[in-house]
């Protein structure tokens, strides 16, 4: 019985782990609206929706997901924003990469800004070495 408790309880931390809800972001932040990139070969797009209310929609290829971020409010003194990512709901179709991406998936991120607040590009760390974009700004599109 007492193993059955332990079980129990661990199950319950892991359900509200994964049940987290998502951090709101200010409406201000420049992370806010909708962002498309498209593949260097034009054979597909990527089209990235940041809510307010700490939730992306994405659609790429022919998947669609959802993911919960969290992105600091201020990038570092290197200019960069630190965004954590998590997949929380996923169609099961592939991505614009032929990849089938799996609801849990959680990544790291940095994200510099253009001045114009138009074009990120989003790296694998604080440095311009491994990194993918331009993603531009969707004007006109409500989120």
């Amino acid at each position: 019985m007492k193993r059955f408790v332990i079980l129990l309880a661990l199950a319950t931390l892991a359900w509200s782990a994964l049940a987290a809800p998502p951090q709101p972001t200010s409406k201000e932040h420049p992370i806010i609206g909708r962002w498309t990139i498209t593949l260097p070969d034009g054979s597909c797009s990527e089209t990235y929706t940041f809510r307010p209310d700490g939730t992306t929609l994405v659609t790429s290829g022919e998947e669609i997901a959802e993911t919960v971020f969290e992105i600091s409010t201020k990038p570092s003194a290197s200019g960069f924003y630190k965004m954590t990512d998590k997949l929380v709901k996923d169609n099961g179709k592939r991505d614009c990469s032929g990849a089938i991406t799996e609801v849990g998936q959680t990544a790291t991120n940095y994200v510099q800004f253009h001045q114009s607040n138009n074009l990120f590009i989003m790296c694998a760390d604080e440095s311009l070495n491994t990194c993918i974009g331009p993603f531009r700004r969707v004007q006109g599109m409500s989120i």
